[in-house]
C-alpha cells in the first residue's frame, strides 16, 4: 500500500493492492529529440496485480468499500476489452469476492483478437463471471438488474461504475498527487504539467482534487480524451472532482479552470485507432523500451507529442506523463500495428 498521505485517506475503507509507490522515470533517450522539453513517466503499469495499471489505486478505495458493506460480489461494467474490468476481476480474486464483468461491444471492432485475446482472456483466468453485451446496451442498467437478482438469492452485491471513477474511486488519485508531490520534492524537480488520458474521468478528477486539496497549484494536470467529446468530459470531471474533494475537505471546490481536457486525439471514437496513437506507441517502444496501451495512454502520448510540436509545451518545462498500463490490449490490437507497418 502507499505511504501515509497528508490528505488523512486513512478514513476511507481501503483494500492493500499497492505494493509503495510507483516509480518516476526520465526518458533519456527521447528528450534528446524533444528540442527542450523533458518528459519523465510516473509508472503506474508496473502495479504488480492482474497485469498492472491505474485501476487498482481506484480499486483499492472501491474494494475496500465493499468489504466494508459485507459484500460478497463485486460487479462492474466495461467495454469488451476494459482494464478496469480485467482489474476488477484480480482484485476480487486477491480479496476472495466473487466477481461479474458486464461487457459490451463497444468498439467497432470483429477480429478474433479483439474479441476473444487480451484482456478477455485475463479475466477468465481470474474467475470473473462474463456477460457479453451488445454496443447499444446500457451495461450499467443490466448490472443494477443482475445485482437486485443476486440479492434475491441472498448475495450481497456492491456495484462499481464504469472505470471505476466514483468518488470514493478518485480518492486513489488523489492519493497518487500527494505522491507526486513527494516523489518530486525528493527528487529536486519540479514539473510543469502533470499528462495522461481522460476516459472515464476519474484518474483525471482525482489528480485536480489531490493537488489542490495539497494546495498545489503547479503541476497543471492535462487530460486528454480518449472516451467522448471533449466539453462532455470535462464536465464529468469537473463534477467528479468536486465530489471527491468535498470527501478530503468538505470545505473547498475545484474551480472550473482547473480541469483541462484536450479531444484533439480522440479521432473516430473510444478504442478505434489513430495514425498518431500508433506512431507514439511505436515510438516509445523503439526508444525507451516501454509499452503503451492503444485504447487511453497511447492516445494521451499522441497528444503529448503533438503539443510539444506545436508549441504548446515548451523547451525548459518539464512533464510528467502517467503510464496507465493497459498491456493486454496491444494484443487485441495486433492487426491495427501490423497493418500500419
Amino acid at each position: 500500500m502507499s505511504t501515509a498521505s497528508p490528505l488523512a485517506l486513512h478514513r476511507f475503507p481501503r483494500f492493500s493492492l499497492l505494493e509503495g509507490a510507483t516509480p518516476i522515470q526520465p526518458l533519456a533517450r527521447l528528450n534528446r529529440q524533444l528540442g527542450g522539453v523533458e518528459v519523465f513517466v510516473k509508472r503506474d503499469d508496473l502495479n504488480w496485480l492482474g497485469g498492472g495499471g491505474n485501476k487498482l489505486r481506484k480499486l483499492e478505495f472501491l474494494v475496500g468499500e465493499a468489504i466494508a458493506q459485507d459484500a460478497d460480489t463485486i460487479i462492474t461494467v466495461g467495454a469488451r476489452q476494459s482494464n478496469h474490468a480485467r482489474l476488477t476481476a484480480a482484485a476480487a480474486a486477491r480479496a476472495g469476492l466473487k466477481c461479474e464483468l458486464v461487457l459490451t461491444r463497444l468498439v467497432p471492432r470483429y477480429d478474433d483478437d479483439y474479441l476473444e485475446n487480451g484482456n478477455i482472456v485475463l479475466n477468465g483466468l481470474f474467475g470473473a463471471h462474463v456477460h457479453d453485451l451488445p454496443g447499444d446496451a446500457n451495461a450499467l442498467a443490466f448490472a443494477e438488474e443482475r445485482a437486485t437478482a443476486l440479492r434475491a438469492e441472498g448475495r450481497k452485491v456492491y456495484v462499481c461504475p464504469l472505470g471505476g471513477s466514483s468518488p470514493a474511486g478518485c480518492l486513489g488519485y488523489a492519493d497518487c498527487a500527494a505522491e507526486i508531490v513527494a516523489q518530486s520534492e525528493q527528487m529536486g524537480v519540479p514539473f510543469d504539467y502533470i499528462v495522461g488520458p481522460n476516459g472515464s474521468g476519474g484518474m483525471h478528477a482525482g489528480l485536480v482534487a489531490g493537488m489542490i486539496a495539497l494546495g498545489r497549484t503547479t503541476p497543471s494536470v492535462i487530460g486528454y480524451g480518449v472516451y467522448g467529446p471533449a466539453e462532455a468530459a470535462r464536465a464529468a470531471t469537473l463534477d467528479k472532482a468536486n465530489q471527491t474533494i468535498r470527501l478530503i475537505d468538505p470545505t473547498l471546490g475545484v474551480p472550473s479552470e482547473a480541469v483541462v481536457v484536450d479531444g484533439s486525439q480522440l479521432g473516430d471514437g473510444y478504442g478505434i485507432p489513430t495514425e498518431a496513437m500508433l506512431r507514439a506507441v511505436r515510438l516509445l517502444a523503439s526508444t525507451e523500451g516501454l509499452l503503451l496501451d492503444p485504447v487511453y495512454s497511447g492516445k494521451a502520448f499522441a497528444g503529448l507529442l503533438h503539443g510539444i510540436k506545436t508549441g504548446a509545451y515548451r523547451a525548459g518545462q518539464r512533464l510528467l506523463f502517467v503510464m496507465t498500463g493497459g498491456l493486454p490490449g496491444l494484443y487485441a490490437y495486433r492487426s491495427a500495428f501490423e497493418g500500419s507497418r
